[in-house]
């Protein structure tokens, strides 16, 4: 405690309770003084502190009272102090001081500057100690291992403690609604729109995400009563709110409907069923007979699935999903799980809706082929066929899709250049008619390009159709037969051809694919409308012979020549070009019938029927 004259009263300052770390400064009419201090921490090996603290006072407008003695001791203790106070100051000098705007505010955190020393004094010794017990004591060292171990062996435990209960005595599975169960959509939650973990009630078949105590599925079960779900990736089945896990094998129908499995011996009796299955609502259906539903204008979707579903190598592919699972595609995981529902005989209803392959496509085909937009089966099959192809393809450039349907063309294109040039630029070409005129030199030079390539499909022209209408005023509807339309690929017929440039082509096939696709160019464009040619195709159901038609090329030693091909699905269009909708006509080959099939509708026809309709693209199976 010190004792300071100011303004002719002496005040007492108590200098432990000051903050060195801070200027402040007091004036009044008469005297003035400032007290300035600095403190310096610093920790070193045993964590030693050294704080300096300098104080430099200055009184100016006043002098001390002579006749009072405890002034001037301690005006003669405040020398010997300064001057102690000096030494150190020297010895350890400290920066400069930092003002402060408001001089006041450094006295509020003293507190907090002792609690900081506090810290660092402990911090220190902690770190002392420790030091030591590592140099000194192993055994103290063995001791935290052990404890350690005891550690993780209660972890362990812990873990144990928490693993789902497994029972078969579920109370709830009479509450289990299979009525209501449909996997065909999205696997989103109804809630959350989420895809993660998501469940699905059996008991209403909503789908919900989770099943903790926070997640959607418990909520509702503890909200609607409805106890039983069902892990839509694992196929595991809960009881919520209870968290035990149901083993019980009567659900295994409903795993069976979730995720279809084919062996390959039951792929390999697929086409010599003749067994119908049987649905919940007490329906029967063929299994690969199935209806699909029409979401939005998506028949042109649904006649495409309907013919592939008739190529037995390509089903037998997508029906194991071993032979894709190195292909990171949805759309290729997507395609095979609807050729796994389309041909399973345990489904609890009698068709399939192919949502899920259609967000797929929207996706892939960056929504060129989307939901609620009419869209040309040509251009769809064409763009499935080398998308599926690009996701299988092997290092070979092979794939189940060449391996079905692709073949080989011959292409001779002529193309005709004239121009008016001098004749000695073409004096060397062989294949240049001179034609003099009164300008100049008229060349006409047809340069002859030779190519093969490969094909998935073949696009067949139609004749015109009349203009005139007859004495009963209709117009006459004409029918060509196949075989003439197919003369565009004997070598030796000349197609114009306009784009990319006007020439003149002439096609030939080398090599014929296992199953060949034949599509019959009926739509034609216009700048201002989309005409429909009408014009009937007679073609066979079965034994179509090319080789009496079109050349083919002479087989290797030992094969035989393999030209003759039954038709396995004819996919027409009846109505108006924007207004008339698909339908497709398949065989069933265990019993050789026919079945004409429109979305949902499924019903059998004759064979004699089938090329009774305006056909649009056919697919035929190579005879073994």
């Amino acid at each position: 405690m010190t004792n300071f004259p100011i303004g002719g009263a002496i005040h007492r300052l108590d200098l432990s309770k000051i903050n060195p770390s801070k200027v402040f400064s007091t004036s009044g009419p008469h005297d003035s003084f400032r007290v300035t201090g600095d403190r310096l921490s610093e920790r070193s090996k045993g964590a030693e502190l050294l704080t300096s603290l300098s104080f430099s006072v200055s009184l100016s407008g006043m002098k001390p009272k002579r006749g009072n003695d405890n002034l001037v001791d301690h005006e003669e203790g405040f020398d010997s102090e300064s001057k102690r106070r000096k030494v150190v100051e020297e010895s350890s000098p400290s920066p400069p001081p930092i003002p402060i705007a408001n001089p006041l505010a450094g006295l509020a955190n003293y507190d907090d500057d002792e609690e900081e020393d506090e810290n660092q004094w402990r911090r220190a010794e902690e770190s002392s100690d420790r030091r030591v017990e590592q140099n000194g004591n192993g055994g103290d060292q063995q001791e935290d291992e052990d404890d350690e171990d005891e550690h993780e062996q209660g972890y362990s435990q812990g873990k144990r403690s928490r693993e789902v209960e497994r029972r078969r005595d579920c109370p709830y599975l009479d509450t289990v609604n299979r009525q209501v169960l449909d996997f065909d959509f999205e696997k989103f939650c109804s809630v959350s729109l989420s895809n993660l973990n998501v469940y699905a009630c059996l008991v209403c078949g909503k789908y919900y995400q989770g099943r903790g105590k926070k997640s959607h599925a418990y909520t509702h079960s503890l909200e609607a009563g409805h106890h039983v779900y069902i892990n839509l990736r694992t196929e595991q089945v809960y009881c919520l709110p209870d968290g035990y896990e149901i083993d019980d094998p009567s659900l295994d129908d409903i795993r069976h409907v979730l995720s279809p499995r084919f062996t390959k011996e039951l792929v390999e009796q697929l086409d010599k069923n003749k067994q119908w299955s049987r649905a919940l609502d007490g329906s029967d259906y063929l299994p690969g007979m199935v209806g699909l539903n029409n979401i939005k204008e998506t028949d042109f979707v649904n006649v495409i699935i309907q013919s592939l579903m008739r190529v037995t190598p390509l089903r037998n592919f997508f029906l194991i999903p071993e032979n894709y699972k190195h292909s990171k595609s949805l759309l290729v995981h997507r395609f095979g799980e609807l050729t796994r529902k389309i041909w399973h005989s345990r489904n609890f209803k009698g068709q399939v809706s192919p949502h899920e392959f259609l967000q797929a496509v929207m996706k892939a085909s960056k929504k060129r082929f989307r939901i609620g937009a009419q869209s040309d089966p040509v251009e769809f099959m064409s763009w499935l066929l080398n998308t599926l192809h690009s996701d299988l393809k092997t290092k070979k450039n092979r794939s189940i899709i060449y391996d079905c349907f692709q073949g080989e063309l011959e292409v001779v294109k002529e193309i005709h250049n004239k121009a008016l040039t001098e004749k000695k630029e073409y004096s060397n070409d062989q294949n240049a008619v001179s034609k003099l005129t009164g300008g100049g030199t008229e060349l006409e030079a047809a340069v002859t390009e030779t190519s093969r390539m490969p094909f998935l499909m073949l696009g067949l022209d139609l004749p015109p159709p009349p203009l005139f209408q007859d004495v009963m005023e209709k117009n006459i509807i004409p029918q060509v037969p196949l075989f003439n339309i197919l003369k565009k690929f004997d070598g030796e017929t000349i197609t114009e051809v306009v784009r990319p440039r006007i020439a003149r082509m002439r096609y030939r096939v080398t090599r014929l694919p296992q199953y060949i696709i034949l599509h019959m160019r009926r739509f034609t464009k216009n700048n201002f409308f989309v005409e429909k040619n009408p014009t009937l195709v007679n073609f066979p159901v079965k034994n179509l012979e090319l080789k009496d038609y079109i050349p083919l090329p002479t087989p290797k030693e030992n094969e035989k020549l393999r030209s003759k091909y039954d038709l396995i699905a004819n996919i027409v269009h009846d109505g108006k070009p924007d207004e008339g909708f698909y339908r497709v006509f398949v065989q069933r080959k265990s019993e050789e019938l026919w079945y004409e099939m429109q979305d949902l509708h499924v019903s059998e026809t004759l064979p004699q029927m089938v090329a009774l309709s305006e056909t649009y693209m056919q697919i035929y199976e190579q005879q073994q």
